[in-house]
Protein backbone atom coordinates (compact mmCIF):
# COMPACT_ATOMS: atom_id res chain seq x y z
CA UNK A 1 0.00 0.00 0.00
CA UNK A 2 2.75 2.45 0.97
CA UNK A 3 4.75 1.49 -2.14
CA UNK A 4 2.26 3.43 -4.28
CA UNK A 5 2.89 6.59 -2.23
CA UNK A 6 6.64 6.16 -2.57
CA UNK A 7 6.41 5.44 -6.30
CA UNK A 8 4.39 8.67 -6.72
CA UNK A 9 7.06 10.53 -4.75
CA UNK A 10 9.99 9.48 -6.95
CA UNK A 11 9.03 11.42 -10.13
CA UNK A 12 8.34 14.55 -8.09
CA UNK A 13 11.76 14.39 -6.45
CA UNK A 14 13.42 13.61 -9.79
CA UNK A 15 11.73 16.66 -11.32
CA UNK A 16 13.19 18.84 -8.54
CA UNK A 17 16.68 17.44 -9.15
CA UNK A 18 16.28 17.85 -12.93
CA UNK A 19 15.28 21.48 -12.45
CA UNK A 20 18.38 22.04 -10.32
CA UNK A 21 20.57 20.46 -12.99
CA UNK A 22 18.97 22.72 -15.61
CA UNK A 23 19.61 25.82 -13.51
CA UNK A 24 23.24 24.73 -13.09
CA UNK A 25 23.59 24.50 -16.88
CA UNK A 26 22.78 28.19 -17.24
CA UNK A 27 25.47 29.28 -14.77
CA UNK A 28 28.55 30.71 -16.38
CA UNK A 29 31.69 28.71 -15.87
CA UNK A 30 35.18 29.33 -17.18
CA UNK A 31 34.22 28.54 -20.76
CA UNK A 32 31.50 29.67 -23.16
CA UNK A 33 28.39 27.56 -23.52
CA UNK A 34 25.24 27.96 -25.61
CA UNK A 35 23.19 27.03 -22.52
CA UNK A 36 24.23 30.36 -21.04
CA UNK A 37 22.01 32.34 -23.43
CA UNK A 38 19.57 29.89 -25.03
CA UNK A 39 16.72 30.61 -22.59
CA UNK A 40 16.93 34.41 -22.77
CA UNK A 41 13.49 35.73 -23.68
CA UNK A 42 13.42 38.06 -26.71
CA UNK A 43 10.51 40.32 -27.61
CA UNK A 44 10.02 39.19 -31.21
CA UNK A 45 7.11 40.75 -33.10
CA UNK A 46 5.34 41.38 -29.81
CA UNK A 47 5.72 37.83 -28.45
CA UNK A 48 8.24 36.60 -25.89
CA UNK A 49 10.36 33.93 -27.58
CA UNK A 50 13.37 32.06 -26.24
CA UNK A 51 16.60 32.77 -28.09
CA UNK A 52 17.15 29.10 -28.99
CA UNK A 53 13.92 29.22 -31.04
CA UNK A 54 15.14 32.21 -33.07
CA UNK A 55 18.80 31.60 -33.75
CA UNK A 56 21.69 29.21 -34.11
CA UNK A 57 23.87 29.50 -31.00
CA UNK A 58 27.46 28.24 -31.04
CA UNK A 59 30.56 28.55 -28.89
CA UNK A 60 33.46 28.35 -31.38
CA UNK A 61 36.03 29.42 -28.80
CA UNK A 62 36.35 29.03 -25.04
CA UNK A 63 35.47 32.68 -24.43
CA UNK A 64 33.10 33.44 -27.34
CA UNK A 65 29.43 32.79 -28.07
CA UNK A 66 28.13 33.43 -31.59
CA UNK A 67 24.41 33.96 -32.16
CA UNK A 68 23.21 33.79 -35.76
CA UNK A 69 19.50 34.61 -35.99
CA UNK A 70 17.43 33.07 -38.75
CA UNK A 71 15.78 36.45 -39.30
CA UNK A 72 18.38 39.25 -39.45
CA UNK A 73 15.62 41.77 -38.65
CA UNK A 74 15.62 40.40 -35.10
CA UNK A 75 19.28 41.33 -34.41
CA UNK A 76 18.31 44.50 -32.53
CA UNK A 77 15.72 42.68 -30.41
CA UNK A 78 18.20 39.94 -29.51
CA UNK A 79 20.87 42.49 -28.67
CA UNK A 80 18.45 44.36 -26.39
CA UNK A 81 17.38 41.15 -24.64
CA UNK A 82 21.02 40.22 -23.95
CA UNK A 83 21.73 43.69 -22.56
CA UNK A 84 18.68 43.43 -20.29
CA UNK A 85 19.63 39.95 -19.05
CA UNK A 86 21.68 39.36 -15.92
CA UNK A 87 24.74 38.23 -17.91
CA UNK A 88 26.43 41.66 -17.81
CA UNK A 89 27.92 41.09 -21.26
CA UNK A 90 27.89 43.67 -24.02
CA UNK A 91 26.99 42.09 -27.39
CA UNK A 92 28.71 43.05 -30.66
CA UNK A 93 26.55 43.12 -33.78
CA UNK A 94 28.09 43.03 -37.26
CA UNK A 95 24.78 43.03 -39.17
CA UNK A 96 24.61 39.24 -39.55
CA UNK A 97 25.64 37.72 -36.22
CA UNK A 98 25.97 38.75 -32.59
CA UNK A 99 29.16 37.94 -30.75
CA UNK A 100 29.44 37.73 -26.99
CA UNK A 101 33.00 37.90 -25.72
CA UNK A 102 33.11 36.46 -22.22
CA UNK A 103 35.69 38.06 -19.96
CA UNK A 104 37.81 35.74 -17.82
CA UNK A 105 36.26 35.02 -14.44
CA UNK A 106 37.92 36.29 -11.30
CA UNK A 107 38.53 34.03 -8.31
CA UNK A 108 36.07 36.18 -6.35
CA UNK A 109 33.33 35.63 -8.94
CA UNK A 110 34.01 31.89 -8.98
CA UNK A 111 33.51 31.73 -5.21
CA UNK A 112 30.27 33.74 -5.52
CA UNK A 113 29.00 31.23 -8.08
CA UNK A 114 29.92 28.31 -5.82
CA UNK A 115 27.96 29.93 -2.97
CA UNK A 116 24.99 30.37 -5.32
CA UNK A 117 25.23 26.69 -6.27
CA UNK A 118 25.14 25.62 -2.64
CA UNK A 119 22.15 27.90 -1.93
CA UNK A 120 20.22 26.48 -4.90
CA UNK A 121 21.08 22.95 -3.84
CA UNK A 122 19.89 23.59 -0.29
CA UNK A 123 16.59 24.94 -1.62
CA UNK A 124 16.29 21.77 -3.68
CA UNK A 125 16.95 19.63 -0.60
CA UNK A 126 14.25 21.52 1.33
CA UNK A 127 11.73 20.83 -1.44
CA UNK A 128 12.67 17.13 -1.39
CA UNK A 129 12.29 17.02 2.40
CA UNK A 130 8.88 18.67 2.13
CA UNK A 131 7.82 16.10 -0.47
CA UNK A 132 9.05 13.34 1.85
CA UNK A 133 7.10 14.88 4.73
CA UNK A 134 3.89 14.91 2.65
CA UNK A 135 4.38 11.25 1.77
CA UNK A 136 5.07 10.43 5.43
CA UNK A 137 1.82 12.13 6.49
CA UNK A 138 -0.09 10.04 3.95
CA UNK A 139 1.53 6.87 5.31
CA UNK A 140 0.67 7.86 8.90
CA UNK A 141 -2.90 8.56 7.78
CA UNK A 142 -3.12 5.07 6.27
CA UNK A 143 -1.86 3.60 9.53
CA UNK A 144 -4.44 5.63 11.46
CA UNK A 145 -7.17 4.24 9.20
CA UNK A 146 -5.88 0.72 9.95
CA UNK A 147 -4.99 0.17 6.27
CA UNK A 148 -1.32 -0.22 7.17
CA UNK A 149 0.32 -2.28 9.88
CA UNK A 150 2.99 -0.97 12.21
CA UNK A 151 5.60 -3.14 10.49
CA UNK A 152 4.63 -1.66 7.14
CA UNK A 153 4.97 1.82 8.59
CA UNK A 154 8.52 1.04 9.70
CA UNK A 155 9.33 -0.37 6.26
CA UNK A 156 7.80 2.69 4.64
CA UNK A 157 9.88 4.99 6.84
CA UNK A 158 13.01 3.07 5.93
CA UNK A 159 12.15 3.27 2.21
CA UNK A 160 11.36 6.99 2.43
CA UNK A 161 14.66 7.67 4.16
CA UNK A 162 16.47 5.66 1.49
CA UNK A 163 14.79 7.73 -1.25
CA UNK A 164 15.69 11.05 0.36
CA UNK A 165 19.27 9.82 0.80
CA UNK A 166 19.46 8.79 -2.86
CA UNK A 167 18.22 12.17 -4.05
CA UNK A 168 20.54 14.03 -1.66
CA UNK A 169 23.41 12.04 -3.15
CA UNK A 170 22.29 13.06 -6.66
CA UNK A 171 22.22 16.70 -5.55
CA UNK A 172 25.69 16.38 -3.99
CA UNK A 173 27.00 14.89 -7.22
CA UNK A 174 25.59 17.82 -9.21
CA UNK A 175 27.24 20.27 -6.78
CA UNK A 176 30.54 18.45 -7.02
CA UNK A 177 30.55 18.43 -10.83
CA UNK A 178 29.56 22.08 -11.18
CA UNK A 179 32.04 23.24 -8.53
CA UNK A 180 34.82 21.38 -10.31
CA UNK A 181 33.75 22.95 -13.62
CA UNK A 182 33.72 26.45 -12.13
CA UNK A 183 37.09 26.07 -10.45
CA UNK A 184 38.70 24.82 -13.67
CA UNK A 185 40.54 27.71 -15.29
Amino acid sequence: MYQKIISQLKPKMQAVVDKLAESFRTLRTGKASAALVENIQVSYYGAQTSLKQMANITAPEANLIVIQPWDTNSLGDIEQAIRNSDLNINPTNDGRVIRLALPPMTAERREELIKMIHQSAEECRVVCRNLREEAWKEIKKLEGQKELTEDDRYRAEKDLNKEILDYNNKINLLIEEKTKEIRTI
